[in-house]
């Protein structure tokens, strides 16, 4: 065991070694069916000659965190580890085509299976494509699997590349530019690292979309584009993608399943919709949520030692001092964090089966309320509502959220909110703690000129000093037909938000934003109906928020009782 190994062990949390004497077979060549040959790095604990092996899939290469974390540490349990790269990356021949992983991850389930040195059981982990992996190899699995450490991830990636229909365009341009700097040669890398972030900002901004991986990466990128053509929800690229068939046959072969994600991480909706398909197939999956984004290092710390206690149990039973699961809870299976400084609650299933809804209402004074708003009809025919304007040309930003990369989760809003194209609405001050656990979800009645757009919905804590905070948030794309208009022009969108753990202390208030986009997040709207990648015309999106009896926007929230 490293000084390194040590330091990193202390900082994650876990238990002194079981055996801290670890050995790497590095290189190992293994042919999948189509002659491509991919290469993995054994990690072998001292003294294990036969037993359980945990294979950990990567698109990011074997060596730092990934060997580290998922190799060594993992192996320092007792447990043989197979980490692979992933076709096309490192060294492992093939080609990257991004969540095309069911054959490989076959192939290497029949080749692990196959060798003297294990005993016929099998174990996954890994976040994010580390999870998605996991999902793709899990039907050929079988009954061998026995165990999945799936941490802040999802058994499909089509739904977050078009979170409620728009394009993630931060998050895909982001990845993208990341896998071609660790492709590129010495040099290459070195140049692309020196500019940072640089030429993703500029890209993220390029007209059209599809020229956005040129300007990010300096050359047309195959599966980028695949993502603009591919936006439909049938499409056939994505459906050879969803591993959510899988789900089904990992309940029914009665794995085990540690679950880990975060309140503001970017695949919480989808990974919480794979919890509910496991539930719904008779499964008792572990779920960990907690204040964390994607990148969360005391996130995926917890989520480790989650993992590593249903391997303790899984592959040999340890309940006793001394082993990952003794530092565990287990007294339910599901443990959420709050943020807001709300502690832990640990519930017998997601979402808590006591909390209740409580709505509020939009109001004319951009007040927030739990009162509907007053039937004031008296023969008017048109309650005036809420201007928001929307240029995609000075797009409205993003500001914190679920973001992959840099300033994600918690910002403060007060820049944001005072632009002109944001509505503002806040509650009354707060005569005791209210914490919001569950599904958000927002009706926003409007008026609008045009047919495309978007509309952005964000429940914010202020505190009292004013100072508001982003806690969840979501948005729709609307075409001409959906939602349809009433009689009287106007269109009910339902936007989905996160779903959320938070403690809104006494004292605070509840606010909600209410715009038309949150740029380069989610991409802008050009507010015409021209493909995703080839539109280039910008058009203004005025609209008009509607908050009368007969159009009652409002924001409902799933609320803990009071004790």
């Amino acid at each position: 065991m490293s000084l390194a190994t040590g330091i990193l062990r202390r900082a994650l949390r876990l238990p002194a070694p079981r055996t801290p004497r670890v050995a790497v077979d590095r290189d190992v060549a293994v042919p999948m069916p189509d002659g491509a040959v991919l290469r993995h790095d054994l990690y072998r604990p001292a003294g294990v000659h036969r037993g359980p092996v945990v294979i950990v899939r990567s698109p990011y290469g074997r060596a730092g965190w990934v060997g580290a974390v998922f190799g060594r540490l993992v192996a320092e349990r007792g447990l043989q580890v197979v980490v692979q790269s992933v076709r096309g990356t490192a060294d492992s021949g093939g080609e990257l085509s991004p969540f095309d992983e069911a054959d490989d991850g076959a192939a290497t389930v029949t080749w692990v299976l196959d060798q003297p040195w294990c005993d016929g059981r099998l174990g996954t982990l890994g976040p994010s494509y580390l999870g998605l992996t996991q999902w793709a190899l899990a039907p050929a699995a079988g009954r061998s699997l026995r165990a999945m450490g799936t941490l802040v991830t999802a058994s499909s990636f089509r739904d977050q590349t078009y979170a409620g229909g728009a394009f993630s365009l931060d998050n895909a341009l982001s990845w993208t530019s990341m896998m071609r700097t660790m492709a590129a040669g010495p040099w290459a890398r070195s140049t692309r690292l020196l500019r940072g972030r640089k030429n993703i900002v500029e890209a993220l901004d390029a007209l059209p979309l599809g020229s956005g991986d040129q300007r990010a990466t300096g050359g047309e990128v195959d599966w980028y584009q695949h993502w603009l053509r591919e936006s439909a929800p049938d499409s056939a690229y994505w459906a050879a993608r969803d591993y959510t068939r899988g789900v089904a046959d990992v309940a029914r072969a009665d794995v085990a399943v540690t679950m880990l994600g975060g309140w503001q991480d970017i695949f919480l909706p989808w990974q919480l919709a794979d919890h509910a398909a496991l539930r719904a197939a008779g499964a008792r999956p572990r779920l960990v949520v907690g204040p964390w984004v994607h990148t969360s290092g005391p996130g995926l710390a917890a989520g480790l030692r989650e993992a590593l206690a249903a391997f303790e149990r899984a592959f040999d039973g340890t309940h006793g001092s001394g082993g990952v699961a003794a530092a565990t809870t287990e007294e339910a299976p599901v443990a959420v964090t709050l943020s807001g400084d709300g502690g832990t609650r640990h519930l017998t299933d997601w979402p808590p089966p006591g909390a209740a809804e409580r709505t509020w209402y939009l109001r004319a004074d951009h007040s927030l309320s739990v009162q509907p708003p007053p039937d004031r009809t008296g023969g008017a025919v048109h309650w005036p509502g809420t201007q928001v304007d929307y240029d995609p040309a000075d797009p409205t930003p993003a500001v914190g959220g679920p973001i992959l990369t840099g300033k994600s989760g918690p910002r403060d809003q007060t820049d944001l909110e005072a632009r002109p194209d944001v509505a503002v609405f806040t509650s009354d001050v707060l005569a005791e703690d209210l914490v919001a656990l569950g599904p958000v979800s927002a009706t926003v009645h409007l008026r609008a000129a045009t047919e495309h757009l978007d509309v952005f919905v964000r429940v914010c804590d202020v505190d009292p000093r004013g100072r508001s905070v982003n806690v969840t948030d979501g948005l729709v794309r609307l075409a001409p037909d959906a939602p349809a208009r009433a009689t009287d022009g106007s269109r009910a969108a339902t936007v989905e938000l996160w779903p959320t753990g938070h403690r809104f202390a006494a004292g605070h208030r509840i606010r909600l934003q209410v715009s038309g986009g949150a740029h380069p997040r989610f991409a802008r709207h050009p507010g015409t109906g021209e493909p995703l990648g080839e539109a280039t015309t910008l058009v203004r999106q005025p609209r008009e928020v509607l908050h009368d009896a007969a159009h009652p926007t409002a924001v409902t929230l799933a609320v803990e009782p009071r004790h």
